[in-house]
């Protein structure tokens, strides 16, 4: 018997001291009338005993356990958990543990692979502020034993000092980014033009992409406005670090462009440049943390190897996706969607029932 009740215990213990007790009063003479009333009377305080051991301690004390085990897992009220005892706890207990190492059976990759990323994470943390860290403490010593006296010597080491100080800014707010963006990310949604959006990021990038000779514009032929709604200080950020990649790794006295499609519900984005292109290779782990094409150029250019990552957790928050397609040589072009205003599809949908019903 499986997971037997109280009762049924105490009625099972009843008739096996009872079954056990007739062979033994016939064995010894005493199998009479009064020998059956004792026999009966005897199986029946055995039944009470046991139902009353098995009810109020035993299963009182597997109730308490149950009791722990599932308002840990649901969080759910006693109340609850009445109904759910009301039955067999004995059953319900094995079933919890049961699924419970099922549980943690099936997690033990999950876990393991969770402390991997972790281990590889920190690692490539530690790497990244190690060089700044490293410069930093190389400039200044040099600048105590002796180079401080010499002012132009000192200026070239301050720059350099400074250079990857900014460096190790710019790691710990992108760090900082992705920490902000793990879990549910909360959106601050608004309607506005993400044209006029994109030229503010020009002004904003104008110095930086001067300096390399790089001409950022949007595609000719556009008609303003394009009305989305979204997260306008993320979507910026998207931007930025789009164009600012355009930069680092695009072809002196190149160009970038941004072009923006209707797409009925959604706006279609892309980010073009004439850079160095990105081999197919590279392209599926693209927006993964820390991982660069060329890892010595792009911490000669000041990349974190964060950007992209950045970019996919925003669209992501945005039930919306990033892609890329790129040519080595020729050039990259990264595309997301966005979606449209709502006061945009309800007038694309009225135009498109007059275009049907005028046909």
């Amino acid at each position: 018997m499986k997971n037997p009740t109280p009762r049924a215990l105490a009625i099972l213990s009843s008739l096996s001291f009872f079954v056990v007790y007739q062979p033994l009063a016939w064995f010894t003479d005493h199998l009479d009338l009064n020998g059956f009333i004792l026999g009966c009377l005897s199986s029946l305080t055995v039944a009470i005993l046991v139902f009353i051991v098995v009810e109020y301690y035993l299963y009182r004390k597997v109730k308490s356990i149950y009791k722990l085990i599932f308002n840990h897992k649901t969080g759910k009220s006693d109340t609850d958990l009445a109904g759910m005892l009301a039955h067999n706890p004995l059953e319900e207990v094995t079933g919890q543990i049961e699924k419970y190492l099922r549980e943690k059976e099936q997690a033990k990759p999950r876990e393991q692979a969770l402390e991997q990323y972790r281990k590889q994470f920190i690692g490539n943390v530690s790497h990244e502020l190690k060089t700044p860290i490293f410069n930093i403490q190389g400039y200044v010593h040099s600048l105590l034993d002796g180079a401080l006296e010499d002012p132009v010597l000192a200026r070239h080491f301050l720059k350099k000092a400074a250079r990857s100080a900014d460096r190790m800014e710019q790691l710990v707010h992108d760090l900082l980014s992705i920490s902000e963006l793990e879990g549910d990310v909360e959106l601050d949604w608004e309607i506005y033009d993400i044209h006029d959006q994109c030229r503010d990021v020009f002004e904003a990038l104008e110095f930086k992409a001067g300096e390399r000779g790089i001409k950022l514009s949007m595609k000719p032929g556009l008609r303003p406005p394009f009305f989305v709604r979204a997260d306008k200080k993320k979507i910026g950020q998207v931007l930025i670090n789009l164009l600012s990649n355009s930069i680092r790794y695009g072809q002196e006295h190149g160009s970038t462009l941004i072009g923006i499609y209707d797409m009925d519900s959604h706006y279609l984005m892309d980010v073009t440049d004439t850079g160095i292109g990105i081999d197919a290779k590279h392209l599926p782990r693209l927006f993964d943390r820390f991982y660069r094409v060329d890892a010595s150029r792009s911490r000669e250019q000041g990349g974190t190897g964060l950007g992209l990552s950045i970019v996919k957790r925003i669209m992501e928050a945005h039930g919306q996706q990033v892609h890329v397609r790129s040519t080595p040589g020729v050039g990259t072009t990264f595309g997301f969607t966005l979606a449209k205003a709502p006061h945009l599809i309800k007038q694309g949908n009225s135009i498109n029932r007059f275009l049907r019903s005028a046909g």
